[in-house]
């Protein structure tokens, strides 16, 4: 028994001693460094931690792609990759992320398009132009701009064809290292050494033996003048001398032009940074060796006089092993879902670029829908339509329908103004903009295709019974209260601006569910907590849900729902002494108490409107006696899918305005027992605004009302967006 024991410890002791760690290179001079840091790790390392995780060794491969598989095949066990390539090792071969570069401003890089300052491009001009990525499926040199060009519609891509056809039909020639798989025409630039044996071809290969690749590669591509733009990551423009400078330019978003020192303004967006992936039983030893080689020999080092990890110029070439721009390396925990190593805005992005392969997801629109009578008008509107496949997927509220828009489990919903802020806060972007004008006519004297500079707006509205006499603005304290909902610009941004009751100074706090709170007795505003939710009478049969919930469920949510408040629910308890709504469809919303058997006998005149000044005055007069203009509501999605959605949207409205027997109407909800059910009742038609700003679409003075507020209120949905992975680490 004895002896049986002592040969399992010899064993035991034999395989640590002899375990080693094998880091995947890419190049002979990668190979270098690696052999490098493999004697400097046996020289400072204690003999325990050498034999236990550090004992180094280099395996060479022709790829990062070879890497990867090396790696699942328990022949290499190491290698850092673009975060394009993480996802691609996580989600496809099933390796797991176990560190992230961090550089000098965070964990995240902003891709930049290099050209001459001689040439005349601009991002709006690259068609049949020669292009140099850094890689593909890269962040800075493949993902977004290929995610700008996509989402204002530059770059045609039709769902038939794989996405890199689509890139190498947009460009005239281009070197793509790593996309000679995809389509051979993106490697034409490319100048690495061809060869018929595997190991010894680095043409278009994503090794640094291939003289384009990487971002150092493709802006050498574009100096020699083989390329007219280099898609890059900003650090690598620090390598460029300054008296270089000036003979280069950025190209921004705008379509304009910029100085290589003004990345921060001009680039077309902000991605995550470069990873470490490993095989998921090696994942502590992994945790272990980098967290050892960083304390040695990173910048903070105690023996980086020997060796410095991010540094490569003494082996001729750049971020060999790691980029040499990286100022640490931060651990990852076991438990990080990919999304949250590199952001829920790429990874959405890179899902709508085919990261996966195609899916059904790539051929429908998933709409957003807030409660029983939206999901009943979606699915109507599905089944209405000749056009790509629509499907309604649910959401508690508007503020869910952003968070489900980021986590890509919906892809698009209509907005009110300030849920649009949000949005925009949010990383999504406008497709359309409701429009409530007169006539919806395009030059071509259709409606499809409509746009106009003029967006006309709704007007918010304080309405109380013309019975209650004694109610004005100023006598609003102690007084009950109907407001549509939570963020609802109507009923929550504009009551703000107003003396609501000279015992209750509103001037003081910002926050508006603190002031409300404290001027009205009680009240329903959806979405809200305590007192202000003691009016509200929830839901029943399929649309039962619990008081105050912040959807149409609740009977008292938005402007039918502030209008029924107003009334009293049908035995006559719950009430308010005003409503805060929009003045579009207030009529008819009368005449559908009516008709749905709310209450009966009620007509206009048994209204009134609340001005600012103290006055009272008929529903007729809202043109003077208003609380303020609302912006439009906005369609928003994600920034790659707005071409998709678009063409969704406008197939959508063409077919439903010339398919006169469906019975089905985009912009009308009475049917459905409510109103402005996915969008505004008062909506003639939905007008292009893809490559408008978000902020140019709801005007200086309702940004500048909700910047105030949200700069001293607490909102959990922009918590949630506000989660940055360039920064949490």
């Amino acid at each position: 028994m004895r002896n049986t024991v002592c040969v399992l410890v010899i064993i035991l002791l034999c395989t640590s001693w002899g375990k080693k760690t094998r880091w995947c290179t890419v190049s002979e001079q990668e190979q270098r460094k690696c052999a490098e840091l493999a004697k400097a790790l046996v020289a400072v390392l204690p003999p325990a931690a050498v034999a236990a995780f550090a004992r180094l060794s280099c395996v060479r491969a022709y790829s990062t792609a070879d890497c990867i598989n090396k790696i699942r095949a328990n022949r290499a066990d190491l290698v850092t990759l673009d975060a394009g390539e993480v996802y691609t090792a996580v989600k496809q071969f099933g390796l797991t992320a176990v560190a992230k570069e961090i550089y000098s401003d965070g964990g995240c890089i902003l891709a930049v398009a290099v050209v001459r300052n001689s040439s005349m491009l601009d991002m709006r001009s690259l068609q049949g132009r020669r292009s140099c990525h850094s890689g593909a499926r890269w962040t800075a040199g493949w993902s977004l701009p290929l995610g700008h060009l996509l989402s204002r519609n530059y770059l045609p891509w039709t769902e038939d064809q794989p996405l890199s056809h689509a890139v190498s039909s947009f460009f005239s020639a281009s070197c793509v290292p790593g996309a000679a798989s995809m389509a051979i025409s993106l490697c034409s630039l490319c100048q690495g050494q061809k060869s018929y044996v595997r190991h010894r071809n680095f043409h278009c290969e994503t090794s640094h033996s291939e003289p384009y690749y990487h971002n150092q590669g493709a802006l050498r591509c574009l100096q020699s003048g083989t390329g007219e733009v280099a898609f890059v990551d900003h650090t690598v423009l620090s390598s460029i001398d300054e008296s270089e400078w000036d003979e280069y330019r950025l190209l921004c978003t705008d379509g304009t032009r910029a100085p290589l020192s003004q990345y921060r303004k001009c680039n077309l967006g902000r991605g995550p940074g470069g990873g470490v992936v490993t095989r998921m039983n090696y994942r502590k030893t992994a945790r272990k060796f980098l967290t050892a080689a960083q304390l040695a020999f990173g910048w903070r080092g105690r023996e980086r006089q020997r060796f410095l990890l991010f540094e490569s110029e003494p082996y001729g070439s750049s971020d060999l092993l790691f980029r040499d721009v990286t100022d640490k390396l931060a651990i990852l925990p076991d438990n990080m879902d990919i999304s949250q190593v590199l952001g829920l805005d790429y990874v959405a992005l890179l899902k709508g670029l085919g990261h996966e392969g195609s899916s059904l997801e790539d051929s429908v629109v998933r709409w957003c829908c807030i409660s029983h009578a939206e999901q009943r008008k979606c699915e109507q509107w599905a089944l209405s339509i000749k056009s790509d496949p629509l499907v309604c997927v649910r959401a508690s509220s508007m503020s869910d329908c952003i968070e489900k828009i980021k986590r890509d489990e919906v892809d698009a919903v209509s907005l009110d103004a300030t849920h649009a802020y949000i949005g925009g806060k949010c990383g999504l972007v406008p497709v359309v903009t409701e429009y409530y004008g007169e006539k919806c006519v395009s030059a071509e004297g259709g409606s499809a295709h409509f746009e106009s500079d003029d967006l006309p707006s709704v007007f918010g509205v304080a309405v109380v019974r013309q019975s209650s006499r004694s109610v004005n603005f100023g006598s609003l304290g102690g007084r009950r209260s109907c407001q549509g909902h939570m963020y609802g610009p109507a009923g929550w941004v504009l009551p703000l601006k107003y003396t609501l009751s000279v015992e209750h100074n509103t001037s003081a706090p910002c926050d508006p569910n603190s002031v409300y709170a404290g001027v009205f007795w009680k009240g329903c505003l959806p979405g809200a907590q305590g007192n202000l939710c003691k009016v509200c009478v929830g839901g029943t049969e399929e649309a039962a849900t619990k008081r105050c919930a912040d959807n149409h469920n609740e009977r008292y949510y938005g402007n039918m729902g502030a209008l029924r408040c107003l009334v009293g629910d049908p035995i006559g308890k719950s009430y308010g002494d005003v409503a805060f709504l929009e003045h579009h469809s207030l009529e008819s919303n009368i005449l559908l108490l009516n008709s749905s058997g709310w209450a009966e006998g009620w007509v206009a005149s048994d209204f009134e409107l609340l001005c600012g000044d103290g006055r009272r005055a008929p529903l007729a007069d809202w043109k003077s006696c208003n609380l303020g203009a609302i912006p439009p509501n906005v369609v928003m999605t994600r920034p790659v899918l707005t071409a998709r959605v678009y063409d969704f949207l406008m197939k959508s409205q063409e077919t439903l305005s010339t398919a006169l027997g469906s019975g089905f109407r985009l912009f009308e909800s009475s049917e459905y027992g409510e109103s402005d059910l996915l969008f505004k009742d008062s909506t003639q038609c939905l007008v292009h605004t893809s490559h408008v700003d978000y902020r140019t679409i709801l005007g200086e003075e309702f940004l500048t009302q909700a910047e105030a507020i949200f700069n001293c209120t607490h909102s959990d949905i922009l918590e949630f967006c506000h989660q940055d992975v360039c920064s949490i680490f």
